[in-house]
């Protein structure tokens, strides 16, 4: 019997991109894909280096590591994501990183942005 975990947890990440993404386009120098997102909206707080509280409302992108791996591999500061007439840049929050896994590895990329236009 194969990874049962595995299998179901990408069962449910293909359902969410099914029934929850919307198109975006990542961009990355002068190469762009576009690919499904599901569009999250998570209030963050951390305590930065200096030992100060910083709190932000910004938007983090999930999608398919398998949609995205195919012409990137990993998220980057600086990357562009254009989504419904805006755009927003990959950006670090207070030392957190910026792109994280959602849930097991390999299967969903989450990326945190901030709106630029």
């Amino acid at each position: 019997m194969g990874d049962m975990l595995k299998t179901g947890l990408e069962w449910l990440a293909s359902k969410r991109t099914a029934c929850m993404a919307s198109t975006i386009t990542y961009r990355r120098g002068l190469t762009s894909k576009s690919i499904s997102a599901t569009v999250g909206r998570p209030d963050k707080e951390a305590v930065d280096e200096m030992n100060i509280r910083v709190s932000s409302t910004t938007i983090d992108f999930l999608f398919l590591n398998s949609d995205f791996a195919t012409t990137f591999t990993k998220p980057e500061r600086g990357d562009v994501i254009e989504y419904e007439g805006r755009t927003y840049e990959v950006m670090d929050f207070a030392g957190q990183g910026h792109w994280r896994w959602s849930g097991r590895p390999g299967i969903t990329i989450r990326v945190h942005t901030k709106q630029v236009s």
